[in-house]
């Protein structure tokens, strides 16, 4: 059974909606990422040269690519990054859980998804 390291509530600003309305605008995305790995060499040497995922740099990319994406739909941005992180980080597994807030219709757009490498 692989461990699972986690990004948690990560928020980024983009460009992101169908509508022309929110073409316009930037609205905050906020992310939860879960990544199988082997933590057992890390955590023997101690070492962040032997983990497999540095959690700044997988963040840093997953922000660079939404905000550069300017997707229209929330799932495009989950498979992107399920996409990105696998190719970075030789993932075998992750989920990706994005969440749209839509505080002036009353709830939260939300998509999780599992892909593998």
């Amino acid at each position: 059974m692989p461990d699972i390291v986690s990004i948690r509530d990560l928020s980024v600003g983009a460009v992101i909606g169908a509508y022309d309305w929110e073409r316009d605008i930037e609205q905050t995305l906020v992310f939860t990422v879960d990544m199988a790995m082997d933590a057992a060499r890390p955590a023997a040497t101690d070492d962040l040269a032997d983990a497999p995922v540095d959690y700044a740099v997988a963040a840093q990319a997953i922000a660079s690519l939404v905000r550069e994406g300017r997707f229209l739909l929330i799932e495009t941005a989950a498979v992107r990054v399920a996409e990105r992180l696998i190719a970075d980080f030789g993932l075998s597994w992750v989920r990706v859980e994005v969440v749209k807030p839509r505080p002036d219709e009353g709830f939260e757009a939300a998509i999780t998804i599992e892909r593998t490498g």
